[in-house]
């Protein structure tokens, strides 16, 4: 029996099942996967929707998804502010700024009353892409916080003066679920969770959302869980696959459609401090993220 002509991928670089002449294209667990038209021209800026990138185990493209996930929605017209929240400083490395270099960091700006955040924003190489970086000094502030007033509240009241001058302000969070993490959620409107398509980063996906949920309870009530993103992708292994199945059968369509790909790309764009959108544009890895943005955009949680 001859097999319908396979069409070409109207949607390149997201892993799913390609359209036929018969049917469309579906994602990596059998939905159908929508083609998210590209976003409209905003006509003003501001106030910005604040999003958590968070997830407890390190090396899941937390930082990864941060820059190429600003990158595009500024190349699509959105003024973004990346908060580097992780003292090891790799979204400010990825975008170009030493952590070495700092004369203020983030650290200054929840620890010191008379550094404002604007003092601290630097701008990159990505028009409409700017960063507030962090370096080591940010980890002494874990325990400095401890004593606080209201410490959980630091970051949320750090970042009140500039939320009208950006439309998504995202926030690169720590490998750990400690108060440094809990200020991002306090702060926050949405949390994303990269997901390493792996068995063990699966199973410290329920930890986090037990700790989304207690941040919700306590403090603030209105966080939602824009999406589990998988990462780290490989479709040629059942492993990946399977994890993304548990994963959809756990937590409904808080999985997105969008999936992104292991590829070498990736380290290769962090050693040049770029985004992949500008290191490799026509890469499948700089479409995954656009179709990841546009999906953001329609599902409401961004401008």
């Amino acid at each position: 029996m001859t097999q319908p002509a396979t069409a070409e991928s109207t949607l390149p670089g997201i892993p799913g099942r390609q359209a036929t002449d018969e049917d469309p294209p579906t994602d990596v667990v059998g939905r159908p996967l929508p083609e998210y038209p590209e976003p409209a021209p905003l006509t003003s800026h501001g106030p910005a929707r604040i999003v958590a990138m968070c997830n407890q185990k390190g090396g899941v493209g937390k930082t990864t998804t941060t820059i190429n996930l600003g990158a595009t929605l500024a190349e699509y017209g959105r003024r973004v502010l990346l908060v580097d929240f992780d003292p090891q400083g790799a979204a400010s490395v990825g975008v170009g700024v030493s952590p070495h270099d700092l004369d203020l960091s983030i650290y200054n700006v929840i620890m010191e009353r008379d550094v404002d955040v604007a003092d601290v924003v630097r701008p990159t190489a990505i028009q409409g892409l700017d960063v507030v970086p962090a370096n080591i000094d940010l980890s002494a502030a874990e325990v400095q916080l401890v004593g606080e007033v209201a410490r959980e509240s630091v970051l949320s009241r750090a970042l009140r003066p500039v939320r009208d001058d950006y439309d998504v302000i995202l926030v690169d969070c720590q490998p750990s679920l400690g108060l440094l993490t809990v200020n991002a959620l306090t702060a926050a409107d949405g949390v994303l969770i990269p997901l390493e398509c792996e068995f063990f980063a699966l199973r410290g996906v329920a930890l986090l959302v037990e700790t989304i949920e207690k941040v919700r309870d306590r403090l603030n009530p209105d966080l939602a869980v824009d999406g589990i993103l998988p990462t780290m992708y490989d479709a040629r292994t059942l492993h990946s696959r399977e994890v993304v199945q548990r994963v959809h059968e756990a937590f409904g369509d808080t999985l997105l459609h969008t999936v992104i790909g292991r590829t070498v790309k990736f380290p290769d764009a962090s050693v040049a401090a770029e985004p992949i959108t500008a290191y490799a544009p026509s890469h499948a890895g700089a479409a995954a993220y656009r179709h990841l943005a546009r999906e953001l955009v329609a599902r409401g949680c961004s401008r």
